[in-house]
């Protein structure tokens, strides 16, 4: 006999009202939450190998507290998803806690090359590798966000995108003030031939 499709795993019958809302996605949309799903779960397991690494206390704090908070963002995406509805724990703001000062110009270094084995990865491999994982995340959270049919899991998706643009933002800085990171400028004249480049346009009646 066929189980009630109402019936969750365990033998836990779903009300109705709450199984109709769960039903309420897209067929692009469940391949992309399913997607958007996954990308989380990858950075979070790649956060414990790091963390099991790094040996500077300021990026192991900063590789902890991101941790913490993309578990909850990942326990409210599956509630939302799962339920088409408000999740017990809505989105929250990530507070990063480094500064805003940003050191411009190149240095000459060493030049780079793979690393041949784990004992040569340093810290500054690990926050690249956790920079380019919260870009990435935010990339794929943005594409989401725009396929979503379900209102409630849209805008749980939306809303986690300038949490991740925020958790990438304060590891380019980390790297920025460490040296990693360096952050060329173009020449003065150049910039500011780019800079006037653009005039205001005439604000049009909005309704």
């Amino acid at each position: 006999m066929a189980k009630n499709q109402n019936q969750m795993q365990g033998g836990t019958q779903m009300p109705q009202n709450m199984a109709n809302q769960a039903m309420n996605h897209g067929a692009h949309e469940m391949l992309d939450s399913h997607e958007l799903i996954g990308c989380l779960i990858g950075v979070l397991e790649q956060y414990k190998l790091y963390d099991q690494h790094i040996q500077d206390p300021e990026l192991k704090g900063i590789l902890q507290r991101q941790s913490a908070f993309l578990t909850q963002t990942y326990n409210t995406v599956v509630d939302s998803f799962q339920t088409g509805q408000d999740p017990n724990v809505p989105t929250q703001q990530y507070k990063m806690e480094q500064s805003n000062e940003i050191t411009y110009g190149l240095q000459a270094g060493q030049p780079k090359k793979p690393k041949q084995s784990v004992g040569e990865l340093t810290d500054e491999c690990y926050s690249s590798f956790m920079l380019s994982q919260t870009k990435a995340a935010a990339s794929t959270f943005t594409m989401a966000a725009a396929e979503m049919n379900n209102p409630v899991l849209r805008r749980v998706v939306a809303d986690s995108v300038p949490n991740l643009i925020e958790m990438g933002y304060e590891l380019f800085l980390y790297q920025n003030k460490h040296g990693y990171y360096q952050v060329p400028q173009l020449k003065e004249q150049d910039m500011i031939t780019m800079l006037q480049a653009y005039t205001k346009a005439p604000q049009q009646g909005m309704h």
